[in-house]
């Protein structure tokens, strides 16, 4: 159970935030490790990132977070999510980096080509997740401000295209900008971004059930009227 500064208990707070972790390492980790390509009819072949299919949930899980429990409790499991990254990233680089024992190059040949992003990958990959993830976490927040709580769909929609955005762009032009053509930036950062917006709105109504569990069970429908919206806290 996780209590805050206000004296309330919740019974599934940690839990999110764990599963939260572990989709972002994931998504992240194995999912960066693998350019998968579908052919579409009059579209064509379209290439994208494996890790499209499982990260947009660490948004849904930004949304619920956000409507059930408020911005500044978001904001400490994305600061959570963002520093369990982070480690992995100089975990990956150190043990990567450590001398090979006799015997071992082709274990190692495998570990720099699932693990060994380069470092522009790693901090465009970061960089790109904290600022997404803020960005959607502020709009929906501030959407339920502004609709009273009405219409959720217009939340999850309209944070998903802000934060889904930054994302797509943040990452893309700090990990690959001048070392694709911009004709494929462009056209895998679109591909990124309406792939991974289309699947969170199509999980629509699972939010709607996982929010009304939620707050029914939490006795918890958080509107962040007076709430300081920096990024930089933890303070709940």
């Amino acid at each position: 159970m996780s209590s805050t500064a206000t004296g309330r208990t919740f019974r599934y707070y940690d839990f999110i935030m764990a599963a939260y972790v572990c989709i972002v390492l994931c998504a992240n980790l194995i999912g960066a490790a693998k350019m998968s390509v579908l052919h579409l009819p009059v579209i064509g072949s379209v290439t994208y990132m494996s890790g499209v299919l499982f990260f947009p949930i660490s948004y849904l899980f930004g949304d619920i977070l956000t409507e059930v429990y408020g911005y500044a409790r978001d904001r400490r499991v994305v600061w959570a999510g963002f520093t369990a990254l982070a480690f992995a990233s100089l975990m990956s680089t150190v043990i990567i980096n450590l001398p090979v024992a006799p015997g071992g190059d082709a274990q190692q040949s495998a570990l720099v080509t699932i693990f060994g992003n380069t470092p522009r990958i790693a901090l465009g990959s970061m960089i790109a997740f904290l600022c997404g993830s803020f960005v959607n976490s502020y709009v929906v927040a501030r959407m339920k401000v502004w609709t009273g709580g009405r219409w959720l769909w217009t939340r999850i929609v309209g944070s998903t295209l802000c934060g889904e955005l930054v994302d797509s762009t943040l990452f893309y032009v700090i990990a690959f900008y001048g070392l694709w053509p911009n004709s494929q930036l462009l056209e895998v950062t679109l591909v990124q971004y309406f792939a991974k917006s289309l699947w969170e709105i199509l999980a629509t109504p699972l939010t709607y059930r996982i929010v009304a569990f939620l707050k029914r069970v939490e006795n918890e429908d958080f509107y962040d009227h007076d709430t300081n919206f920096t990024p930089f806290s933890v303070r709940t």
